[in-house]
């Protein structure tokens, strides 16, 4: 991943509604979830989910799929995978570290 889309996929990440989205998304895995069930999942007015999915769209993060009257957004994991890679790829580079143990948010970003 290049610099510049590192940059515009944290952008695209860097707001609290688009990242609960996306989370949301993850969550959902690859069949992804309609717009309007999004939207009533986390209480948003469709215009304004319109709006950060657009963003993260944009960004590469999610893609969306026409299914008869519906939309559906699903995350696109291998978007997700090189962002991570390119975050972590020069880990430890400058000496000996040992990585945390994974930990879990919940969808408010609250430590599980």
């Amino acid at each position: 991943m290049e610099t510049t889309q590192a940059v515009q996929a944290l952008a695209a990440l860097a707001q609290e509604t688009r990242l609960t989205v996306f989370r949301l998304l993850v969550e959902a895995g690859p069949e992804g979830m309609a717009a309007g069930a999004i939207a009533a999942e986390l209480d948003l007015p469709p215009a304004t989910l319109s709006f950060h999915l657009a963003q993260l769209a944009n960004a590469g993060l999610v893609r969306a799929r026409q299914e008869g009257r519906f939309i559906y957004y699903a995350p696109d994991f291998a978007a997700m995978n090189r962002l991570l890679g390119f975050l972590t790829e020069n880990c430890c580079a400058r000496g000996a570290c040992a990585p945390a143990k994974a930990i879990h948010f919940d969808r408010k970003g609250t430590q599980k």
